[in-house]
């Protein structure tokens, strides 16, 4: 046993002195390891699979297979395969009757064993990304007779990993934006490198990171990857976009490691840091005084060297317009301010103005401050326009009143040419707005007339459209209102409000009262009405009336013997003043009917039928009785209509030709085309018919006794059947 362990041992030193040649820089890591796993696997010697039942029992007490973990370089290349390990057991003794085999991942394609020594080989270069460990089972099998000395066990085979992977950005190019003028430090983006190699064994995969271009203006941690600002001060407006190579490399930086690069595009974003300033530091403009309000009249300008949000700037005007005629505002597309009117220009009264106008940022930034702003001057020069004349108001209001007399002058306007020239006025009445012509106007002076009676009942308003024209330039009109007010004059009498139904009971008592009157005047006072009432018969003996103290009167009897059989109607003429000047008067009927009342003095009728039926017949049932009455008539009459058409004879020689006659006759028929089998003229005449008549005088076709009732109606043998 001691010397199968010296031989084991010597093997696994050959394969350790074998990695270490291969790879310097790990070499003495791996013979440490190598050499620590050797002798815990010595010490290991429990078997991992316990026998099946058909297999012998050894009765040995420790187990005979001998191994390490194995390890193997990938991506180890030689003219020979590569020694990966040895398996040994406490059976083979120099027999050579034992055989090993290997089964598993990559058993007899990327592994080999010498089934007499139990060395095991590599077959081909491995690479540990793309698989870090093999599972493998070996045996030991009788060579004769292919019988398990010893039940398999399984073992690994580690591909240990070499640097042979470079550092990648997968995510690259990389692009990232800082504010301009930002701090030093200030952080910009941050990369990120893989490396395929193992990050647990060795630093194949520990990274540092560096900047090859973009010094002095950045910097970058050389763990976390953090691109940093580096330089303070760097503006936008001088340049504004960055290009930045980073290196990712492994072994920690050191010399013979691998490394990668990626481009990371840095680009300064706008604060705003720069005023806005005037393309020119004065402004003129010529505007004409009929430029109309809100219409532009000019446009100034003023550049930023921000952009965006940074660069726009708010016009407006600190100096010159105490009128307030002007205003500035912005245009949104070309960030100029346009110069409008707020007000009407007048080159008589003021020919030009000196405006001062600022240009603001709308936009402040915390890291400069501001807003900034810049101002320029802004000459406005009025320039004199051919304006149509003014009226010395918008609106004339006039009175007339309605009497009064035709070419009466009802008023004047007047309008003024204010140009240099002073041209001459002309006045005109819109026709239009006068359609009846009931005005006239002077076209020299304005004078408006009385052209047709007014009636103020009829229009109290009148408003009419008048125009003024420049005698030397008749497109300049201007127009102004003239409102005419009727005044009222007292030539309206008054009369009734309605038309009045009055009803008188007959059992009524005296003062009672009949009806309540009111009158109406289209008259308008500015008093108002008052009218006075009474009646045109002063001492009537039936009525009288009272005064409500309202404007209206009571209509009271003045006995209680009102009897329709007497008089069933009275007509009561009431005369109506107003307190005008002069005084007006009308005279107004009022109807009064006798009607018979309940003891309540409800009226309950007033009609004539009332002397006919005294016994108390209503209306509705006298109209049932004539209605029964007229329909007894009509069933009469119909019944008389009918009796004597019925006693009627039914053949009239006199009147007209109507007679039946039944003729049979046994003929053979000629056909259709028989046209005379029969003479019409001795059907026509009753007379010549006695009994059978002879109609065979004529026999045509294929026909044979037909008999035939012919019935001849009002003459027409037409009607046979």
């Amino acid at each position: 046993m001691l010397k199968r362990g010296e031989e084991m041992q010597r093997d696994l030193w050959t394969s350790l002195l074998l990695v270490w040649i291969t790879c310097v820089p790990y070499s003495s890591m791996a013979l440490l390891n190598n050499q620590s796993q050797s002798l815990q696997m010595v010490s290991a010697m429990i078997p991992r699979n316990r026998p099946s039942e058909g297999q012998r029992i050894l009765s040995r007490a420790k187990r005979g297979w001998v191994w390490n973990q194995m390890f193997v370089l990938e991506e180890f290349s030689g003219p020979d395969p590569i020694l990966v390990g040895r398996l040994h057991t406490d059976l083979d003794m120099g027999n050579k009757n034992i055989k090993y085999v290997l089964a598993g991942e990559g058993a007899g394609t990327i592994f080999a064993i010498n089934e007499r020594t139990g060395d095991i080989h590599a077959m081909k270069r491995l690479d540990r990304e793309e698989k870090a460990e093999y599972t493998l089972t070996a045996q030991v099998i009788d060579r004769d007779t292919d019988k398990p000395l010893e039940p398999p066990s399984e073992f690994i085979i580690k591909v240990q990993d070499i640097n042979d992977n470079p550092p990648q950005f997968i995510e690259g190019p990389y692009k990232g934006s800082v504010p301009e003028m930002s701090q030093v430090g200030t952080s910009v983006t941050r990369v990120t490198a893989t490396d395929a190699d193992d990050p647990v064994y060795g630093n194949s995969a520990k990274l540092v990171y560096s900047i090859l271009e973009g010094q002095p203006y950045f910097s970058i941690d050389q763990t976390t990857a953090i691109i940093r600002v580096a330089l303070a001060g760097m503006d936008r407006e001088m340049r504004e976009e960055y290009l930045v190579v980073i290196q990712a490399k492994d072994m920690g930086g050191h010399m013979g490691g691998l490394s990668g690069t990626t481009t990371v595009t840095v680009t300064l974003t706008d604060i705003n840091d720069n005023p806005p300033k005037f393309t020119k530091g004065s402004f003129e403009f010529t505007i004409p005084e009929d430029l109309g309000i809100g219409k532009p009249g000019g446009r100034v300008k003023a550049n930023d060297r921000d952009i965006g949000e940074n660069a726009k700037s708010a016009y407006s005007i600190i100096g010159g317009d105490e009128r307030d005629i002007f205003e500035i505002v912005t245009d949104a597309q070309t960030q100029e301010g346009i110069l409008r009117l707020k007000k009407p220009l007048d080159f008589e009264s003021k020919k030009s103005y000196n405006l001062t106008v600022v240009a603001t940022n709308i936009r402040a930034d915390s890291i400069t401050g501001g807003p900034y702003m810049d101002q320029t001057m802004v000459k406005i020069i009025v320039e004199d326009a051919d304006e149509p004349p003014v009226f010395t108001k918008s609106t004339y209001l006039f009175d007339v009143h309605e009497n009064a007399a035709i070419n009466t002058v009802i008023g004047a306007v007047a309008a003024r040419d204010q140009d240099a020239t002073h041209s001459q006025v002309r006045y005109f009445i819109d026709r239009h707005t006068d359609l009846e012509r009931q005005f006239n106007i002077n076209v020299d002076d304005g004078k408006i007339t009385l052209a047709k009676p007014l009636d103020r009942e009829t229009d109290m308003w009148h408003n009419i459209t008048v125009t003024a024209t420049e005698v030397r330039n008749h497109s300049q009109i201007s127009r102004a209102t003239v409102a005419i007010k009727v005044l009222d004059i007292n030539d309206n009498a008054p009369e009734f409000a309605s038309e009045y139904e009055a009803f008188l009971c007959e059992n009524g008592k005296p003062g009672q009262v009949i009806q309540t009157i009111s009158a109406v005047d289209k008259d308008n006072p500015s008093q108002g009405h008052m009218f006075h009432y009474r009646l045109e018969m002063l001492n009537n003996p039936n009525f009288t009336i009272k005064n409500n103290l309202d404007n209206s009167i009571s209509i009271l009897a003045k006995h209680d013997s009102f009897r329709r059989q007497k008089q069933d109607t009275y007509l009561l003429p009431i005369v109506v003043t107003d307190d005008g000047e002069p005084p007006m008067s009308s005279t107004n009927t009022l109807t009064i009917q006798v009607c018979s009342c309940s003891r309540e003095g409800n009226v309950q009728s007033c009609n004539v039928e009332a002397f006919v039926l005294p016994i108390g017949l209503s209306m509705g049932a006298l109209i049932a009785i004539l209605a029964c009455i007229i329909l007894l008539l009509v069933i009469v009459v119909l019944y008389v209509t009918l009796r004597r058409h019925k006693n009627e004879p039914l053949i009239i020689k006199d009147d007209e030709d109507v007679r039946e006659n039944i003729i049979r006759y046994d003929d053979e028929g000629g056909g259709e085309e028989d046209t005379e089998a029969f003479d019409i003229a001795t059907l026509q005449n009753p007379d010549g018919i006695s009994g059978y008549l002879d109609l065979t005088s004529k026999r045509h076709g294929p026909f044979a006794f037909v008999h035939i009732t012919c019935v001849l109606c009002y003459g027409d043998v037409r009607h046979c059947c």
